[in-house]
């Protein structure tokens, strides 16, 4: 086949999740968002990437949002939000770091294949993405491509619809936001 077929079967796939995302669960989280004085985003491997992505236009717009783990993190206190990107919902490095926050009085959301899983259970917010955990070939979602790559994609198109929402109800558009890009490049 192709490389321009299987491009077209993966846009068909990720076109395929829109449908099966809870509007509820996206709204809770967008509000959550808003209301926090800081963010935390993380999550493992390809996971952890797109979260990356996520904070960076999360800061183009002004707000405090932090990667965990970079040496430029701040604390996270009462009231902030962790959002734990994970398909699985059992990454063993993920699980206590959800633990910390929720001692600390963050709240936490997991966006996520899993919403019966360990960090699941832990998040007060939970986003359920459509998707199959990397180690099962067998699973509910069927897709052509490999390990976690739908949720990973998926994942990456809802934190950039996230934005977009943001953007609207702080009535912000890209111009304003280029003003915070790197200029040291």
């Amino acid at each position: 086949m192709e490389t321009t077929s299987y491009l077209a079967k993966v846009v068909q796939e990720l076109q395929n999740t829109v449908h099966q995302i809870a509007e509820e669960q996206a709204e809770q989280l967008l509000q959550q968002l808003l209301s926090s004085k800081k963010i935390f985003v993380t999550g493992a491997g390809r996971s952890g990437l797109m979260g990356k992505a996520f904070v960076m236009r999360m800061m183009h717009m002004g707000l405090d949002a932090y990667v965990v783990g970079e040496t430029v993190t701040a604390n996270l206190e009462k009231g902030d939000l962790l959002i734990i990107g994970t398909g699985s919902g059992e990454t063993k490095t993920l699980v206590p770091i959800a633990e910390k926050a929720k001692s600390l009085g963050g709240k936490v959301a997991a966006v996520t294949i899993a919403p019966e899983s360990t960090i699941g259970k832990l998040a007060d917010i939970i986003v359920t993405l459509p998707g199959q955990i990397k180690d099962q070939s067998e699973g509910e979602y069927k897709t052509i491509q490999p390990m976690g790559s739908l949720f990973e994609q998926t994942m990456l198109l809802f934190y950039d619809a996230l934005i977009l929402r943001v953007m609207e109800e702080k009535g912000l558009d890209s111009d304003r936001m280029y003003g915070k890009h790197a200029n040291l490049e």
